[in-house]
């Protein structure tokens, strides 16, 4: 994607209402696909996964350590992952490393990050105001 593409594209996903953005047609199947692929990214520890890969391949036990996580939990998650094909595996001689399949993982997160930080922000700011409470 070049970079007028790019801003384009970040431009109608984050700074068009719901009114002036065309609308989605999706057809059963692909709503299937999307939904089990928005799936494959609901749980912390794949997050942090896929954060931690994007400086670059890592083993199993780096990637553990990186995020503090037990050996066998991050290669459970880690199949997931590349079942979605959101990362691939590489077999060195006897060890196996990690990397992200591409970038679109990434920008989905990112995202989702926005997407977080601008509902938060939403939130706390329709939030009355809280009573202060004076100690006798």
């Amino acid at each position: 994607m070049n970079v007028h593409s790019y801003l384009a594209y970040a431009w109608q996903m984050g700074h068009q209402r719901n009114s002036e953005r065309q609308a989605l047609v999706l057809h059963p199947e692909t709503a299937a696909t999307v939904a089990a692929v928005l799936q494959g990214l609901a749980t912390p520890s794949r997050l942090r996964i896929i954060a931690t890969l994007q400086s670059g391949p890592m083993s199993v036990n780096d990637i553990a350590a990186a995020i503090g996580m037990e050996q066998s939990a991050v290669s459970h998650q880690l199949r997931h992952l590349r079942e979605l094909k959101f990362v691939v595996s590489e077999r060195q001689g006897r060890s196996v490393s990690y990397r992200l399949f591409d970038d679109h993982v990434v920008e989905m997160i990112t995202q989702g990050l926005a997407h977080a930080e601008h509902v938060l922000r939403d939130t706390t700011e329709r939030l009355p105001p809280q009573p202060v409470r004076h100690s006798s």
